[in-house]
């Protein structure tokens, strides 16, 4: 009987049977239209733009109220926005303890019904203080809900729409802080405050009712991963406070234990305490720097959330296969290009193209941050380092609009922007020196 010849192709690949797989080719990213075919991101996507709306315009009549009607200080104004962030800055760490325990479609509903009632209060203020007391109660809410958003987001978005889905929600933050104040404005002079207050409770009512109808499926968490004191099982399970800083603890070494997240997290807050620095200190730079009317003061301010917008767009649709950390990379070179514009040439053109190129660059360092932050973190940390995430982000912007005023005192504003550019050039290095991601794929 003849023998089949041997084939020496198949020899080797029955030797190495690895080298007959090929290699996995990674999905193509969603775009945005396609991740909202997704039901689940719809609504929530729908919910965002309703609270979002209502939000800006309650803030932006507190400012207008503030200013024009008990004639507040620019302290008593920059003191609204502080105790709008403070909150989230101090209380989100610890509120992501919860977000990971608690069922994350009630905590969202129940956020946003709890401060649709809190709106309500500020029917009831006239004094300074009492509108820092009435934002400051529904900013502590608000970081509760954060966290939750970003959970129910990444478990109803397959990894590779993430950064689409993490676009969608950024778009509409700076589509509503774009036309947010006019609209306010116009309704506070036609109608008073107090309008603007009723919308902003509706606004909650309606999108907690949006969230309430959706079905959220999370995937079972793994209790060893998620408590501390699981390998220890002789051990009494620790209860309240202990509890909570043993959870506080086990998010903060994920964190400081992976690369690319402390990276990403650093950037962020480095891109937003340059925001903070900067927003206060415009209007200063074209009164006493460039010696221009308050047309340009609006001109330029409304290029930060011009690029925001077109960056958001732009990045989403033409970056899809450029890695989150080289676009938080380029992210930090371009605002650190824009300061260093303002810094360096003083004339109204490089002022208005330099705050749009802050704009757009800070869209290469959000989006991608909050995507990475989605894909890296397990499941069961996603409350914790979501919120860390926050923390960060709010903590840099209150530091900038506190430190800003005191820098530019000692010193110049150009020289304050001058910083602003050292102090990115040097993350960067710093980044790559010691903080490069690792390559390895994504956590399920």
């Amino acid at each position: 009987m003849s023998q089949t010849p041997t084939n020496p192709l198949d020899t080797e690949l029955d030797a190495n049977p690895v080298a007959s797989i090929p290699a996995p080719t990674p999905p193509e990213p969603l775009s945005m239209a396609a991740v909202l075919r997704i039901s689940t991101m719809r609504r929530l996507w729908f919910a965002q733009i309703v609270s979002t709306f209502g939000d800006f315009l309650a803030l932006f009549a507190v400012i207008t109220y503030m200013t024009f009607k008990l004639h507040a200080t620019p302290q008593q104004v920059t003191g609204i926005q502080i105790a709008y962030l403070l909150p989230i800055a101090l209380i989100s760490v610890i509120s992501g303890v919860f977000v990971d325990r608690w069922p994350v479609k009630t905590t969202l509903v129940s956020s946003d019904f709890i401060r649709a009632g809190l709106c309500l209060f500020l029917l009831l203020v006239h004094s300074v203080y009492g509108f820092y007391a009435a934002l400051a109660a529904i900013s502590v809410i608000s970081s509760f809900f954060g966290p939750a958003q970003g959970v129910a987001i990444r478990s109803a978005v397959p990894f590779h729409g993430l950064r689409s889905a993490n676009a969608l929600m950024q778009q509409v933050m700076f589509i509503m802080r774009i036309i947010g104040p006019s609209i306010a404005i116009l309704l506070v002079g036609a109608f008073g405050a107090k309008v603007c207050y009723w919308l902003d409770s509706a606004s909650f009512i309606a999108s907690g009712s949006l969230i309430a109808s959706l079905s959220l499926i999370l995937p079972r968490k793994t209790p060893a991963a998620s408590d501390s004191n699981a390998a220890q099982p002789a051990t009494k399970e620790k209860t309240g406070i202990p509890r909570i800083l043993d959870d506080m603890k086990v998010g903060a070494s994920f964190i400081l234990h992976h690369a690319g997240l402390l990276f990403v997290i650093v950037a962020l807050a480095a891109g937003m305490f340059v925001m903070g620095c900067f927003g206060p200190l415009i209007a200063v730079y074209v009164r006493d720097v460039l010696h221009a009317l308050t047309k340009t003061y609006s001109i330029a301010s409304a290029m930060i959330g011009f690029g925001l917008l077109i960056g958001v767009n732009t990045l989403n649709t033409f970056a899809k296969k450029m890695s989150n950390t080289l676009q938080v990379y380029l992210g930090l070179g371009g605002i650190a290009l824009g300061t260093l514009l303002l810094a360096a040439i003083p004339l109204v053109a490089t002022a208005i193209f330099g705050c749009f190129l802050i704009g757009f660059s800070a869209a290469g360092i959000i989006v991608p941050s909050q995507t990475l932050v989605q894909q890296e973190t397990p499941q069961e940390l996603m409350g914790r380092v979501g919120s860390t995430l926050m923390s960060a982000i709010f903590t840099a912007q209150i530091l900038g609009l506190v430190l800003s005023g005191i820098l530019a005192q000692h010193t110049s504003i150009r020289r304050v922007f001058a910083l602003c550019t050292v102090l990115l050039a040097a993350l960067i290095v710093a980044g790559k020196l010691w903080m490069e991601p690792d390559d390895h794929p994504a956590l399920a």
